[in-house]
């Protein structure tokens, strides 16, 4: 078994941790500058944000490891080093976990190519698995637990990177999509879409992460639930809607609003509970303390759904994008 399922068995609902780029912005990053550089420039930097999502009470945390990716480290002329640029994110993760005084998995974050597949645009369906099955091998190598795509928003990406993780590694793979608006992602991919089409890949977790709000996210990873099966569902939503205030972008959700959303998820049967974008530690310690009954359940409204998919009208195109 792996520590993934023997984990699941432990809680009825695990926690991951929050947001990786808000953390790192706040320490000192700059736009435009590849985070999975400060994995070797800045390591306890790395470590101190995984650090305090372990104090907040996360049971995962993911890797600075999100545009690790040959495709997205060619923008930044580090092509060459993804091995090292991902194992390297993964042991830093991993030197954290081991310091804990309670299990914590290490999960591989693994987002986009950043390129449209065929035929769409140039990229095959080939070439992008092997730019994955690169990356999954540095994150395994440095000590993940399970390898976690994130932010997907097509399903020929989605099944090239199922594919290029499973040449690289026997580690479980967990996939969440990004929903915006109208239930569907990007690339018009449905929840329903996304569930049945993951329950059928064999993979370990399936999910929703990011995305346009809260509600949306909620919806989301419910209709997810409904078709996947027995199959443990994610739930990783951004704080809110990033807002101005000033000169600093900022993300509208408290931690009360966060924990009683996180509250929703686990009563919709959510097996992993986490958050995205804006997210900080103190959202992730509030939420921790409702779903161990430490703090009562903050008495706040769901907020308002933005789409209504019905099944019967789900577009069933999405396989071949």
């Amino acid at each position: 078994m792996s520590r993934w399922a023997e984990l699941l068995e432990t809680r009825d609902v695990l926690m991951a941790d929050g947001a990786m780029g808000t953390r790192l912005f706040a320490t000192g990053l700059t736009a435009g500058d590849p985070p999975e550089t400060w994995n070797v420039d800045h390591p306890d930097r790395i470590r101190d944000i995984h650090r305090s999502y372990i104090e907040a009470g996360s049971d995962i945390i993911l890797s600075n490891s999100f545009g690790g990716n040959r495709h997205r480290l060619k923008l930044h002329g580090l092509q060459d080093r993804v091995h090292e640029l991902n194992a390297a994110a993964a042991a830093n993760a991993r030197g954290i976990a081991d310091e804990a005084d309670r299990p914590i998995l290490v999960a591989g974050s693994m987002g986009p190519t950043g390129e449209l597949l065929q035929p769409l645009d140039d990229l095959g369906a080939d070439d992008a698995a092997d730019a994955f099955a690169e990356q999954a091998a540095g994150l395994d190598a440095g000590g993940a637990d399970i390898l976690w795509l994130e932010t997907m928003s097509a399903l020929s990406e989605v099944e090239a990177g199922v594919r290029g993780a499973r040449q690289a590694s026997d580690l479980p793979i967990v996939v969440t999509l990004s929903y915006d608006t109208a239930g569907r992602t990007m690339m018009g991919v449905t929840d329903q879409e996304a569930g049945a089409f993951l329950a059928e890949l064999g993979v370990a977790g399936i999910g929703a992460n990011c995305g346009a709000n809260l509600a949306d996210t909620e919806a989301a990873v419910a209709a997810i639930r409904a078709a996947a099966g027995d199959i443990p569902v994610v739930s990783k939503a951004n704080a809110g809607i990033p807002v101005w205030r000033g000169a600093v972008l900022e993300y509208d959700a408290t931690p009360e609003i966060l924990a009683a959303h996180a509250h929703r998820l686990r009563e919709a049967g959510i097996s992993v509970i986490g958050a995205c974008c804006g997210s900080t530690p103190e959202h992730l310690a509030y939420i921790r303390q409702v779903l161990d009954g430490d703090r009562p359940v903050p008495d706040i409204e769901p907020p308002t759904i933005t789409h209504t998919v019905e099944p019967s009208r789900t577009r069933q195109r999405r396989r071949d994008i």
